[in-house]
């Protein structure tokens, strides 16, 4: 009797998660719960082999900061060259955008979007609301707002996966680049991770 060929052992994705501010464990957690493995990213020697990005919340200009001074701009720019799954939320998605409505220089300007920073107010006004997603299903997302931006405006080729009540985008893809205004990571859904997974080559 031949032996038995050996079962092939597929190694989970591995989902980074830039690690210098923000929601981190959060993500973590989501990460794990759609079946991936969580890398922390502090420095560039993080990124190597990793399937996609995820650059959480945060304070947009100390996230900035810290970038270029450990180093992170360029080899994340590489990553997303070579065609690795990208995936904004809050400031996140602020660090993505191609142009700000203030004028600041963007940071990593992989989504050709103009965005509003802080559009809902301050602090204060942070808030909570549902959000409709249709390519994720007919119920709506919850989505956690702090201090939130909406894309002011689109250039070719970004789809609009969900706007808010007044009409603005709150969440936006275009190729392997995803982003939202809220935190899907402050809640049990996790369609939108699940989605960031569906985005990496099989």
């Amino acid at each position: 009797m031949a032996d038995p060929l050996p079962l092939e052992i597929v190694r989970p994705k591995r989902i980074g998660i830039l690690a210098l501010q923000g929601a981190v464990r959060e993500h973590a957690d989501a990460v794990r719960a759609v079946g991936a493995e969580p890398v922390l990213v502090r420095l560039p020697a993080d990124l190597a082999d990793l399937d996609a990005l995820i650059l959480p919340g945060g304070e947009s200009t100390t996230m900035r900061r810290l970038i270029d001074r450990y180093g992170l701009r360029e080899p994340i720019l590489a990553m997303a060259a070579a065609g690795r799954p990208m995936f904004g939320t809050c400031a996140g998605m602020i660090l993505l955008a191609r142009r700000a409505d203030d004028g600041s220089d963007p940071v990593l300007p992989l989504l050709d979007v103009t965005i509003r920073r802080n559009a809902y107010g301050r602090q204060l006004d942070s808030h909570e609301a549902d959000v409709a997603i249709p390519s994720l299903g007919d119920e709506p997302v919850h989505g956690v707002f702090i201090r939130a931006p909406v894309v002011a405006d689109l250039g070719d080729g970004v789809e609009v996966l969900a706007r808010d009540e007044a009409g603005r985008p709150i969440a936006v893809r275009q190729g392997r680049v995803l982003a939202t205004a809220f935190h899907p990571e402050l809640t049990d859904d996790r369609r939108v991770h699940r989605l960031l997974l569906e985005m990496i080559d099989p």
